[in-house]
């Protein structure tokens, strides 16, 4: 779950739903500087679907120590440290389900989304914040997730339908990071984040120079991007949300009656040139 707070409570935002805000941006990337990713279809899927392992978590909310929504939050954006709140076997589960459930059917999808896990797992997890205890089971499915990774390479590498260059480590690896920044780009939007920020990674542009993007608060929502990297110099994009009133909440369960019974509504998100 996402979060972003409003004058009298929260707009809460389901993983997949996330997710699908990323694949909305990934199909609108590319222009005479950003290259469009290929092999396009199969990219766009690993984007759009790299958090449907959250679907049956997301469906029962839960609360934190200080009553609020247990959700992804301006506080996180950036870094992975609120590991203290959560229990580590079943989050890995979730991030397991998730890579697995779409590498199965399709391994380059799979592949973006497992080098995607294991990232923020890596450079962006705070290990500070889990017990020393549970360090080992993190650092296994770490190891795990690399041999993992090999496996749908190989099955990449013997894909006839992919050209030798959609095959090559370095084509996968420019849509990884194209995963990367537009999940990071729908996490802004999603939690209204309003400093400065940018897409983790450079990206690549047509000349074969990359490129870091740069992302400017303007209003909540509504984000300048610099360089520009779509092909149309504004877009609008929606997503949806459900609305629970209350800041803090007595319970888990209260919180999940609030959400089920909210109706799901459509948010914007502007981006200018």
């Amino acid at each position: 779950m996402l979060r972003m707070e409003s004058p009298n409570g929260w707009w809460l935002i389901t993983h997949p739903d996330h997710a699908r805000l990323a694949g909305q941006f990934a199909a609108a990337w590319g222009n005479d500087r950003f290259r469009r990713p290929e092999p396009r279809s199969r990219v766009l899927h690993g984007i759009s679907t790299h958090d449907d392992g959250w679907a049956a978590r997301d469906a029962h909310p839960s609360i934190t120590r200080e009553g609020k929504p247990s959700a992804f939050s301006t506080e996180l954006v950036g870094k992975y440290s609120a590991f203290e709140e959560i229990d580590l076997a079943d989050y890995l589960a979730v991030r397991e389900r998730a890579v697995r459930i779409i590498a199965e059917a399709d391994p380059y999808a799979g592949l973006l989304i497992a080098k995607h896990t294991y990232n923020l797992l890596t450079a962006h997890a705070d290990r500070s914040t889990i017990a020393p205890s549970q360090l080992p089971l993190l650092d296994t499915f770490l190891e795990q997730q690399l041999a993992y990774q090999q496996q749908l390479l190989r099955r990449i590498e013997s894909d006839d339908s992919l050209t030798a260059l959609e095959r090559e480590p370095e084509t996968i690896e420019e849509h990884f990071r194209l995963l990367q920044a537009c999940d990071n780009l729908s996490l802004l939007a999603c939690v209204a984040f309003a400093s400065p920020a940018h897409l983790l990674h450079p990206l690549p542009l047509c000349d074969g120079s990359t490129a870091e993007v740069r992302v400017e608060p303007l209003a909540p929502r509504h984000f300048r991007l610099d360089p520009w990297p779509f092909a149309q110099p504004e877009w609008t994009f929606r997503f949806p949300a459900r609305h629970v009133d209350g800041h803090r909440f007595a319970s888990s369960a209260e919180l999940e009656a609030l959400f089920t019974a909210a109706a799901v509504e459509s948010l914007e998100v502007h981006l200018t040139a």
